[in-house]
């Protein structure tokens, strides 16, 4: 896609509304070294990416740099390397890369050091060079001031491009921008902007639906929902605490004993300001998580023993159906049951179908309804897709992000 039609689409999804933080529009990229920070976390197979949506996601930015004739410079994390591990190299990613824009990609063997301010010394306009995987570095998750100075007199310019990335206080994240002009770029601004966008005027009946493991990871955005939403509906894993704080018994199900009275004020909050909070009244449960278990629907007031709950049943299906067709505005996160496994995932897939067929204003964040919505092919039928879970739930519940505060403020 273009820089151009990009820009269309942002006006048209956010009409005039802008992150009040300087963009690459702001600063002259023109023969500069520019230094960005991007999320290129992807999956590999044999040396192959086998999803490169995060690398696309950020060809916007990376484009306009050589359009205006800067010398890119780009650096990501791969993974959880523990020191340098041949297998989070970023090689497969740099070829990726460069098949998407079309040219080289240079590919450096460190992330910093004196081969690699050598390469950046010999680049020309246009010119892409990816460093080595940032997560190779102690300093990097440490936010190490040394590091960042390492990074940053790489380049004249740095932006941040890495929303996914952008809740944490890393080098590359926070520390560069100690010593760069610190800009975003056009990905990081469109996540910001649209999740933004949802929290101050949203179209009604705005519904939120929730699923995935914890409630743990979600509670802060279920409390700032509750403040905005008109229906809440959970699912997932995570839904089995809040049956537990109703009084019911969950048998094997995945259970935080320690939420239960959070998952308790919740509901008593949703009753309070008078918003619909659905919870499953059927669920489908299994001994085992497995292809083979055997699998039954029952009651969420009679689930036994041993057994333990992977999706949401029919019956709730068709309540959550309903709930999502009168929507106009819809955020997703967190599959609805174990949908790696087709027998536990009908449910995630009817939610997942029904937001496509909405024709509401839909925003999905999240790696698994990403995922799940890649399985079931449902991807281009979203208005947006997040490319940062942690970092979207961050920002969903109020939350400033590191990324984001350590940007220049527009004047």
């Amino acid at each position: 896609m273009s820089v151009a039609c990009w820009l269309t689409i942002n006006s048209w999804l956010l009409g005039e509304r802008r992150l009040n933080k300087k963009t690459v529009r702001d600063v002259d990229v023109s023969g500069k070294r520019v230094l960005v920070r991007v999320d290129f976390n992807v999956p590999l197979s044999d040396d192959i990416v086998t999803d490169n949506s995060r690398i696309r996601a950020a060809l916007p930015t990376v484009e306009y740099l050589i359009n205006n004739g800067a010398k890119v410079i780009l650096m990501s994390h791969l993974g959880r390397p523990k020191g340098v591990e041949d297998k989070f190299r970023l090689d497969p990613v740099a070829q990726e890369l460069a098949d998407l824009l079309g040219k080289e990609v240079n590919k450096a063997d460190s992330t910093v050091g004196d081969e690699v301010k050598e390469a950046a010394d010999k680049m020309k306009l246009g010119d892409v060079l990816l460093l080595e995987n940032l997560r190779f570095n102690e300093g990097e998750k440490e936010n190490d001031p040394g590091f960042a100075k390492q990074l940053a007199d790489l380049a004249d310019i740095y932006v941040n491009d890495a929303f996914g990335a952008s809740h944490r206080a890393h080098a590359s994240i926070v520390g560069v921008g100690n010593y760069l002009p610190a800009v975003a770029g056009f990905l990081l601004e469109k996540e910001v902007d649209t999740l933004t966008s949802i929290l101050e005027d949203p179209k009604r009946p705005f519904v939120a639906i929730l699923g995935g493991s914890k409630v743990s990871d979600k509670i802060g955005v279920i409390d700032s929902f509750l403040d905005i939403v008109d229906a809440l509906l959970i699912g997932g894993g995570m839904c089995f605490t809040f049956l537990k704080a109703k009084g019911f018994e969950v048998g094997n199900s995945l259970l935080e004993e320690d939420k239960i009275d959070l998952c308790r004020q919740a509901i008593e909050k949703a009753e309070q300001k008078d918003i619909a909070l659905y919870l499953p009244s059927d669920v489908v449960v299994a001994k085992e998580i497995s292809p083979e278990a055997e699998a039954m629907v029952v009651g969420v007031n009679s689930i036994p023993e041993g057994w333990a709950g992977l999706d949401i049943g029919p019956d709730t299906i068709s309540v959550y159906r309903g709930v999502i067709n009168s929507a106009q505005t819809i955020f997703w996160n967190g599959p609805m049951g174990v949908f790696e496994i087709d027998q536990f995932s009908r449910g995630t897939e009817e939610i997942a179908s029904a937001i496509a067929e909405s024709g509401a204003t839909s925003i999905v964040g999240g790696g698994d309804s990403i995922a799940a919505l890649k399985k079931f092919r449902l991807e281009d039928k979203i208005s947006f897709i997040s490319t940062g879970g942690g970092a979207s739930l961050e920002l969903l519940e109020g939350r400033t992000l590191p990324g984001v505060e350590a940007l220049m403020d527009k004047i």
